[in-house]
């Protein structure tokens, strides 16, 4: 019987999710720091992925504040520049058409179990 209305999610995504969740207001993770606190460290892309199918309210599950390593902004589900006007409504200062200052933004959330 399949299940309607619920996310079906895998181990993995959930730990995402949770290391998400943890980011807070006026901060940025990285898909790296995301994928290291999901206990798979390689597995940036299937972060990302994971993200991308994000199942849960922005203010549950704020993965517009997961941007790449290198400061620009990175994908969004509901587009870059709905993922730029919520980083600056919570006081990210974004330039050159996306990229954040990652040294003064940056949130490593810790290893989830």
């Amino acid at each position: 019987m399949p299940i309607t209305g619920i996310a079906m999610t895998t181990c993995f995504e959930k730990k995402v999710y949770s290391a998400c969740a943890m980011i807070p207001k006026g901060k940025v993770s990285t898909y790296s720091d995301i994928a290291r606190a999901a206990g798979s460290p390689k597995a940036v892309r299937a972060a990302g992925n994971a993200l991308n199918k994000n199942p849960y309210l922005p203010s549950r599950v704020p993965c517009h504040r997961v941007v790449r390593s290198d400061g620009r902004v990175g994908g969004y589900a509901h587009g870059t520049k709905r993922k730029i006007a919520l980083l600056r409504r919570e006081g990210i200062k974004i330039r050159n058409n996306g990229v954040v200052d990652i040294l003064r933004y940056r949130y490593a959330p810790l290893v989830t179990p």
